[in-house]
């Protein structure tokens, strides 16, 4: 059994406590939670810390669950790492790219399995769209956002996020990712543009931003996301890929994005259209977030298991996050940004 150690017990962490509590292959040997306290039923009963080192000297887990803010990931991650564990870290890898750099470096040289909770490539749905576009050839135009309108709780959550990262980063890396894994082409320029819409977050930080991103293959992208009570979702969730050769959209997509989160994942159905007609590809029984989480869990098991090679796989995660932190350095600077550039330049 794979001794797993969970720190963070929000959304995220708790989806992946629970993958593991219901797991055959893993057992549940610490929860790290600020608090010292567990609110989930099921999660009732394991050793709990509010102290993340000393659940490390005290559980000595095989695999760590890193699914705390940003700010923490990297350094969670070097320290799961240096104690002799794997580890699973959600997106974003890091604060900056040297950070995520300095993660990549370590699980390298450690030996260590790392993977980053880009949840949409263990989605069924969106490895049928990435396919499918891949199928066209490009150059592409890619058109995604996720705009959520959100309130009471889920605006309270939003503001906590943006005391260190912003909309366009902490969405943007799993829409950026998709991406690049239709083009497999070198991100090349990067333009952003932002605008705080609410006097209930600081001064330095916005809630709405849009990227552009060009590629060395001629593909050009645009990501939008904003969060707060005064978004619309008359468009929140656009998601087309578009090719000389046709494009491929969701067609039956969140229609409120920011309340459902099974929405923010959620496909149901593919247009795939060409000058000769049009092909609709119905996705009935889509995962929902908790099965999505157990994807991810059992993956990082199998990478355990069976010494996967994530090199090409920490790569796109340190890309996909260089090309959002540019976008942040571009709406803060109101200049664009070229890439690669020094991993010194790109932070938020």
């Amino acid at each position: 059994m794979i001794r797993v150690l969970i720190a963070g017990l929000g959304n995220m962490g708790a989806s992946h406590a629970l993958a593991h509590h219901a797991g055959s292959e893993s057992e549940i040997i610490g929860l790290v939670s600020r608090s010292g306290t567990v609110s989930h039923p099921d999660l009732q009963g394991y050793p709990i810390y509010s102290d993340f080192r000393q659940a490390l000297d005290d559980a000595k887990p095989d695999l760590v669950v890193v699914a705390t803010y940003t700010e923490t990931h990297a350094d969670y991650a070097i320290a799961a790492m240096e104690a002799g564990a794997h580890v699973f870290v959600e997106k974003p890898l890091a604060m900056t790219v040297a950070d995520a750099t300095r993660v990549t470096a370590k699980a390298q040289a450690a030996g260590r399995k790392l993977v980053v909770g880009y949840i949409l490539r263990h989605h069924p749905s969106w490895v049928r769209l990435i396919k499918e576009a891949r199928d066209l050839g490009g150059p592409y135009v890619f058109r995604m956002n996720l705009n959520q309108q959100s309130s009471g709780p889920e605006w309270d959550t939003h503001k906590a996020l943006m005391e260190t990262t912003s909309p366009i980063v902490d969405c943007g890396v799993h829409y950026v990712d998709v991406m690049c894994q239709i083009t497999d082409a070198q991100p090349v320029r990067v333009n952003g543009m932002g605008m705080r819409l609410s006097d209930e977050i600081a001064a330095d930080m916005y809630n709405y931003g849009q990227l552009q991103v060009f590629f060395d293959d001629g593909s050009v992208g645009w990501y939008e996301a904003g969060w707060g009570p005064m978004m619309s979702e008359t468009a929140c969730f656009v998601k087309d890929v578009v090719s000389p050769n046709g494009s491929v959209s969701i067609t039956d997509g969140n229609k409120g994005a920011s309340a459902d989160i099974d929405g923010h994942t959620s496909v149901g159905g593919l247009l795939v259209h060409r000058p000769s007609g049009d092909q609709v590809i119905d996705l009935p029984d889509e995962p929902g977030h908790q099965e999505l989480c157990d994807a991810e869990q059992a993956y990082m098991i199998r990478t355990i298991r069976e010494n996967i090679d994530l090199t090409r796989h920490m790569n796109d995660a340190v890309q996909s996050l260089a090309i959002c932190l540019a976008a942040d350095q571009s709406i803060r600077t109101g200049q664009p940004v070229a890439l690669p550039v020094s991993p010194k330049e790109t932070s938020q």
